[in-house]
């Protein structure tokens, strides 16, 4: 098992950075492009949720990225600490946002689920969320 953990600062000017890090990570493993792309989009997703609703967009809080791969697996994992969710399973539903006066679509959680083959949600009220993903990027 190989991984990387680490954290950066609560700005949408990282957006791109956390997917810069997932690229020159996997690199190794030599995935495709689609694969690549797919899991760019759901790093993108999650580090975006978790700056805007997590945080309130309040860059001097941290958000955290592990990433992990093994012989057939990649685990991802999008951390924040700030104010969670109160009905994951609500905020789960296609097209719902708590920001609509934003014109967020809504479909964030729609489209990670859709782009891995595991996805987690663990959230607790003013401590935060846990995103978990599992991604095949190889049969055995």
């Amino acid at each position: 098992m190989n991984q990387v953990n680490l954290s950066f600062s609560a700005s949408l000017d990282n957006v791109n950075f956390s997917r810069s890090v997932l690229v020159g990570f996997l690199i190794n493993i030599n995935p495709d492009i689609n694969f690549i792309n797919e899991l760019k989009t759901v790093v993108s997703e999650a580090v975006t949720n978790s700056i805007i609703h997590g945080y309130n967009e309040d860059s001097s809080m941290l958000v955290y990225m592990n990433i992990k791969y093994d012989l057939e697996y990649v685990y991802l994992e999008i951390i924040d600490y700030g104010i969670g969710i109160e009905d994951v399973f609500k905020a789960k539903e296609p097209l719902f946002s708590t920001k609509l006066e934003e014109e967020r679509a809504g479909l964030g959680f729609t489209i990670m689920e859709v782009f891995t083959d595991e996805m987690i949600v663990e959230s607790k009220v003013n401590e935060g969320t846990k995103l978990y993903f599992k991604k095949r990027y190889k049969e055995n």
